[in-house]
């Protein structure tokens, strides 16, 4: 099975599973002229552990939870990955306890150790109070992490959803950058991202585009600075998000397009559920865009 279809059976294994969420309120004829608000977040969970190095989900669950976020990009997220978080498929855990609905898209999906287990997986993932109504993996640049001795190619694991927030059509992408202190490797990701990012705007013309992620650079770096043509990083100003315990450079992001308005970001002082703090942004999406309907 690809990896496109893996992430539509988990969509709808999780709307199977998640029946007693609340489904979003539909838009009526009073709301046609108005705003509409929407409360974004992204946040680097460390597999599961916290700065500790503690596997501890409750404490994760507990973090999420805090931010009250409609929307959250989630990076370094294992599903049935291994001993670390206890095997657990992590992305569909903590959508189970906040009520969410949940796309997760791999960057690697290896062979189970064990013949007739789920595979191993590890990606990113979007957590979403409204329902998804698509979803892709997309693949950019990388530097595997698996291979003794890799070269950069293209692999999956940069996702994005499609939602209707209130009848405006929204694109939710989540990334996580490569780590390296050469940033040949981002990059590439950088122009990989503006390229995916501005076909899928063009197929669907004034949908509301945000990036979520883990950046692995800080706003200045010369390698961002493609980005921001045609985003705006709503955290400009905001305090370092990592590490979590004393951080010391600003690494996540919450990037936004054209047609939203950024009201207020905060990088909430939680120094323990993982090894970065979470960002979240209060914004507000303008109604110029077509009804997804």
């Amino acid at each position: 099975m690809s990896l496109r279809a893996r992430t539509f059976t988990q969509l709808s294994l999780a709307g199977a599973v998640l029946t007693l969420a609340v489904a979003a309120p539909p838009a009526s004829a009073t709301d046609q002229g108005h705003p509409v608000p929407l409360r974004i977040a992204t946040y680097n969970i460390h597999a599961g552990a916290g700065s500790d190095g503690v596997f501890d989900l409750d404490r994760q669950a507990a973090a999420l939870r805090a931010l009250d976020a409609d929307v959250i990009g989630l990076q370094e997220v294992d599903v049935h990955w291994g001993a670390r978080s206890q095997g657990l498929d992590v992305a569909g855990e903590l959508a189970r306890r906040l009520g969410m609905r949940v796309s997760f898209a791999p960057i690697y999906s290896l062979d189970p150790v064990t013949a007739g287990e789920p595979r191993r997986e590890y990606g990113v993932a979007v957590l979403s109070r409204f329902p998804v109504r698509s979803a892709t993996n997309h693949e950019i640049t990388r530097l595997s992490t698996q291979d003794e001795n890799p070269l950069p190619a293209p692999a999956p694991g940069f996702g994005e959803v499609t939602l209707k927030v209130r009848g405006v059509p929204v694109q939710v992408f989540v990334t996580h950058l490569d780590y390296r202190a050469d940033p040949a490797v981002r990059r590439a990701q950088v122009a990989d991202t503006r390229r995916i990012m501005a076909r899928e705007r063009a197929e669907l013309p004034g949908a509301r585009q945000f990036l979520l992620g883990d950046f692995n650079a800080e706003p200045s770096a010369p390698e961002l600075a493609p980005l921001w043509k045609e985003l705006r990083d709503a955290g400009a100003g905001t305090p370092d998000t990592y590490p979590a315990e004393n951080p010391v450079k600003r690494i996540d992001y919450v990037a936004v397009g054209q047609g939203v308005r950024v009201r207020d970001v905060a990088v909430p002082q939680e120094p323990t559920a993982s090894d970065h703090r979470p960002v979240v942004a209060e914004v507000s999406l303008t109604r110029t865009a077509p009804r997804l309907d």
